[in-house]
């Protein structure tokens, strides 16, 4: 009867379902002298936990904690964002655009060629606009279709 008790104690221990009551009641029983035979194994190990928790160390861990130089990080920090703030002004001075001729700028000294360049710019705006009319002709007959098919 014992040995069915030790045997289902020890599955449960296996599976870390156990009380400390059974895990003690499990120590005792691998501690004394009647160990079945088939459980033989698990002796040294119950052995070894009990010896284990015996042991003290007495050795001193030192402990080392970083000291970090902050005076060099922030040092660091001030060359990495003065860095950052030349090679801005560096680059923004490369990429902005030259002064433009006058003749670049729209501005023309025939009227002529004013006028006929003013109605090519309108007739390209009035074709985008007629594009964007368009559009709205097909929401309208959505609107359409929309109310007759749910009748309001």
């Amino acid at each position: 009867m014992e040995l069915n008790k030790i045997e289902k104690i020890l599955e449960k221990y296996f599976q870390g379902e156990t009380t400390i009551a059974e895990e003690n009641e499990l120590k005792e029983y691998f501690s004394s002298s009647n160990v079945a035979q088939h459980l033989e194994q698990y002796k040294s190990m119950f052995g070894y936990f009990s010896q284990v928790k015996e042991q003290r160390s007495m050795q001193e861990i030192p402990l080392q904690t970083k000291k970090r130089n902050v005076a060099w990080l922030s040092i660091a920090a001030s060359a990495v964002v003065l860095l950052g703030i030349g090679t801005f002004f560096y680059l923004s001075k490369k990429t902005t655009t030259p002064v433009v001729a006058q003749s670049e700028l729209g501005t023309y000294d025939n009227p002529e060629k004013a006028f006929a360049e003013t109605q090519k710019a309108l007739a390209l705006l009035s074709n985008h606009v007629n594009v964007g009319i368009e559009s709205v002709q097909y929401i309208k007959e959505y609107e359409q279709s929309k109310n007759k098919v749910f009748k309001q």
